[in-house]
């Protein structure tokens, strides 16, 4: 017979994985209150959940997928069996909450890849807010680390799509017709950032960032302290 999530003990981790894998399956909801009920007596539950994102589980919130309710979570993918031994450790690279603080201020809490801000409705599906999150600067390189310096910001949609990416999404020649097309100072912005492989972001880009991340209502309320600091 196989592991049980119920066996207490198992770890934390590994009980929310075959809770989530037996009771709910890829394409089902369930809320934070009834994995709390059915795996009692575990500590922060909510992280261990989020502790299976980076082993290839995708479990969006109300913010991911607006037909959630508030309380709802969404099981879209069934990522590593990290019940087994071999899977164990997947995604437990342990980053810390300054390593984190620094990487979203370095990268003006804006995803490195598309360019979203937080809380962001993508211009090609505006039903959809991103979501940040640290991915790793090379997501297929065996052992990357959990320094500054090997991690980028990405939201989780462009997390998850590069995470699993096996070849390269636009070919060469499609990214040199696009390149084509810029103006001369697009051009020059470009090749600018090439030489850097960074693109830098304006005063306002970098406040939009961190404006982007605050609840909605201290931005309401930003927003009227620029209206009246404006009208001078």
């Amino acid at each position: 017979m196989g592991l049980s999530w119920e066996n207490e003990s198992l770890g934390a981790r590994v009980r929310v994985a075959l809770w989530l894998r037996d009771e709910v399956g890829e394409g089902g909801k369930f809320s934070k209150a009834r994995i709390r009920k059915a795996v009692r007596g575990t500590e922060q539950v909510d992280r261990r959940m989020r502790d299976l994102r980076p082993a290839g589980w995708v479990i969006l919130t109300y913010r991911d997928k607006p037909s959630l309710q508030p309380d709802q979570l969404y099981l879209e993918k069934v990522g590593l069996p990290i019940w087994e031994p071999e899977h164990r450790a997947a995604g437990l690279r342990q980053i810390s909450a300054k390593t984190r603080r620094y990487v979203y201020e370095r990268d003006g809490h804006m995803c490195r890849r598309c360019g979203v801000a937080a809380g962001e409705a993508y211009a090609d599906d505006p039903r959809a807010h991103a979501r940040l999150t640290l991915g790793h600067v090379n997501p297929h390189k065996s052992g990357s680390g959990a320094n500054a310096e090997d991690l980028i910001t990405e939201c989780a949609r462009c997390n998850e799509s590069v995470k699993h990416l096996t070849g390269v999404q636009m070919t060469k020649e499609q990214v040199w017709d696009r390149m084509k097309e810029l103006p001369a100072r697009g051009k020059r912005d470009l090749l600018a950032w090439m030489k850097v492989d960074h693109r830098p972001l304006s005063a306002a880009e970098k406040a939009w960032g961190m404006y982007r991340q605050l609840p909605a209502a201290v931005r309401e309320q930003l927003e009227s302290d620029l209206e009246a600091l404006m009208r001078g």
